[in-house]
């Protein structure tokens, strides 16, 4: 769940929420499918050599299986995903559509009558779809000065056990002005997959997790995956999450692990671990939870920016060409004292995943980059 502070760190990793990132590292020979992850590593040394406490990451190509950590981390760590649980979301939503349950293109208003509403927002003019691929104008709530004092400055630890409805939530949205009229500009708003969750709420009658865990999590056994609710405390094996909650680098730094996850809600308030998100990803690419004309339908990008022609959005997905051609997707996400990476090829096969427990300061892009191009962070 993207904020003005974590987007500048989170967006470095290439596939996180498709705000302006820094650039790519240089052009370099693709790595083959038996490499070592020798550079893969140092990418992560990198980050624990700038300050970020712990950094891990995991990779499979075909049979072969790499486990990288750095500083303080264990390979087994879990961790909170941020908005790489708006790919989850997505995925429930499509799968609805396919059982005719749903289509994207109803306007919210059909499922939510009343809620998109005030300051020029028009539920009865915005589709699902639009909700899914950041082209509804919708304000995004993170956005909200008052809910930045008290979510992301140090206010959050007064409230970081604050419990926050989806309601609460999209009415903070509501009482501004949207962005652009829908479907006529991109824009990145966590508004909309909160929306989106309570969308699949009214459709299956229970709360979108239910739909995440009987639909994904188990199906694909996803052991350390999992969605918290309002449940503070994170999962063993896991280390600690630490922030500055400043866009001061050099603020004191707070431990930030325990939190109330329901300011997250559908647009990013998962937990898992780097084993899982390449399993879910790559059981995603290769059409184990969509059917080929709905795989279509997800992997159908909009731009984002004329500056990043290289990356686009699709439902919940978004996909990256690299610096040295490849083409990745994924989602990532960016939560207190959390970075997250998740990217696949489009054939499944070789996937990467991964976290740094800080948000102020790292490159996980670097980290992408070498896995998939062969570059090194020191050249």
């Amino acid at each position: 769940m993207p904020t003005a502070r974590t987007v500048r760190i989170v967006a470095a990793s290439v596939l996180l929420a498709g705000f302006a990132a820094p650039a790519l590292a240089a052009p370099a020979l693709a790595a083959s499918a038996k490499q070592d992850h020798a550079a893969t590593l140092r990418a992560l040394d990198t980050a624990v050599a700038a300050g970020v406490p712990g950094a891990v990451a995991q990779a499979r190509d075909g049979r072969d299986h790499w486990t990288g950590t750095a500083g303080d981390r264990k390979g087994n760590d879990r961790y909170r995903v941020g908005s790489i649980t708006k790919t989850f979301t997505a995925t429930v939503l499509l799968q609805l559509q396919a059982e005719g349950r749903i289509d994207l293109d109803d306007p919210v208003e059909k499922w939510l009558p009343g809620v998109v509403r005030g300051n020029g927002h028009d539920g009865t003019r915005i589709t699902v779809r639009q909700l899914l691929n950041h082209t509804s104008g919708i304000y995004n709530y993170t956005s909200d000065p008052d809910f930045r004092q008290k979510v992301f400055s140090t206010g959050f630890l007064e409230h970081r056990y604050d419990t926050w409805t989806p309601r609460q939530l999209v009415s903070l949205a509501m009482a501004h002005e949207p962005d652009f009229a829908p479907g006529t500009d991109w824009n990145y708003s966590n508004t909309n997959f909160v929306l989106a969750g309570m969308v699949i709420e009214e459709v299956t009658g229970r709360p979108y997790g239910k739909a995440v865990e009987n639909r994904i999590i188990k199906p694909l056994k996803l052991r350390a995956t999992s969605v918290p609710g309002t449940r503070s405390t994170m999962p063993k094996p896991s280390s600690p999450a630490y922030s500055t909650l400043s866009v001061d680098g050099n603020a004191p730094v707070h431990e930030v692990s325990a939190l109330n996850p329901s300011i997250a809600g559908a647009a990013g308030e998962m937990v898992s671990d780097s084993r899982d998100l390449q399993t879910f990803y790559r059981a995603l690419l290769k059409g184990r939870l969509l059917s080929k004309s709905a795989l279509k339908e997800m992997t159908t990008t909009v731009p984002i920016s004329p500056n990043r022609p290289d990356v686009g959005y699709g439902l919940g997905l978004m996909k990256q060409e690299l610096s040295c051609g490849k083409e990745v997707w994924g989602h990532g996400g960016g939560i207190h004292g959390s970075a997250s990476f998740a990217q696949v090829t489009r054939d499944g096969e070789h996937s990467l995943a991964g976290n740094f427990n800080a948000d102020w300061t790292g490159d996980s892009g670097k980290v992408v980059e070498t896995e998939f191009c062969g570059t090194d962070p020191e050249g």
